[in-house]
């Protein structure tokens, strides 16, 4: 009888255990076949191995948990626990998270990454705890490219008039317009059913996305002008983090650092063979050379006005200064 008693206290006790994991919701918008999916693997495996016991990391992708918007509402509200986010909406949150959206602010992925690694953009994470969230880390998705049906991009007349979806994002949609073109915000769950209907013409993405999305399935030209850069973000609910001890916290930290080395080393082998992919796939590409590029920065002369107005001359100055 004894031995029945502790072999059930046992059972019991460990069955308590496992009861009291705490499951984690991340959702993100991509599959996990990207860049997303190579981050929320890498947050997942270290919260694991460092707090499995507590916690218990489901991964939602495909949007499955909604838009992107929609997701970071339900970290703030609680009924979703972790996120990993474009720059997309963030500027919803904290406003002033849009100074990284600027076209042409930054000149390649290394001097991007020193921004978001160093004072400049740790400041701006710790401005997300205001806004209801936690945020852990910047992680990337890359450089901007145009893809669209009509016609290869080389000059900003070839946007005239051109429907293309942007992310929910203010400075985008600015830029856009002073180019020429006829911007559409838009969720990305309806993105592709738009351009398999032609109610847009095209849309912007990192090659991370173009690849990982099968956008050549329903776009035939690529044009690599690499307007913007484009960060991601990892987020958790400001209650879960409130409610962890410092060594959890810790493991966090971890895991969101694990989570961007995994996705800068996909974006890194995407930018070295995206392009050949998407060629042998069937898209047309054309690469927007440097001078090229003055002519679409001259005509964004008014939109960069507004934009220092609004985020600070100095603080652009010195993201473009940082070496």
């Amino acid at each position: 009888m004894t031995r029945h008693f502790t072999l059930a206290a046992a059972l019991l006790a460990a069955s308590s255990v496992m009861a009291s994991a705490t499951d984690l919701k991340l959702g993100y918008a991509l599959s996990e076949d990207s860049h997303y999916g190579a981050g929320a693997k890498a947050f997942a495996e270290v919260i694991d191995a460092e707090l499995g016991d507590d916690f218990t990391v489901q991964q939602f992708p495909n949007s499955g948990l909604g838009g992107e918007r929609e997701v970071i509402e339900g970290i703030q509200i609680g009924t979703i626990e972790a996120t990993i986010a474009s720059s997309g909406t963030l500027s919803n949150f904290v406003p002033e998270v849009g100074v990284f959206d600027v076209p042409f602010l930054f000149r390649d992925l290394d001097h991007a990454r020193t921004v978001l690694d160093g004072p400049i953009g740790q400041e701006m994470l710790a401005k997300f705890d205001d806004a209801g969230l936690h945020a852990l880390a910047w992680g990337e998705q890359g450089f901007r490219h145009i893809t669209n049906s009509r016609g290869p991009i080389a000059a900003p007349a070839d946007l005239d008039g051109l429907k293309i979806r942007t992310m929910e994002n203010p400075v985008h949609l600015k830029a856009f317009e002073a180019l020429g073109a006829a911007p559409t915000p838009m969720a990305w769950p309806e993105v592709i059913p738009a351009l398999q209907q032609g109610a847009i013409d095209g849309q912007e993405n990192p090659l991370s996305v173009i690849v990982s999305a099968n956008l050549n399935e329903v776009q035939k030209y690529l044009s690599l002008d690499g307007h913007v850069y484009s960060p991601a973000i990892i987020l958790v609910s400001k209650t879960l983090w409130d409610g962890l001890d410092d060594s959890q916290k810790a493991a966090f930290d971890k895991a969101g650092t694990a989570a961007v080395a995994a996705m800068r080393a996909y974006v890194d082998t995407v930018e070295a063979e995206g392009v050949a992919t998407l060629k042998e796939r069937g898209m047309e590409v054309n690469e927007v050379s440097p001078e090229d590029k003055k002519a679409f920065q001259e005509q964004l002369a008014g939109a960069y006005a507004d934009y220092e107005a609004q985020y600070g001359k100095e603080l652009m100055d010195s993201i473009i200064a940082t070496e």
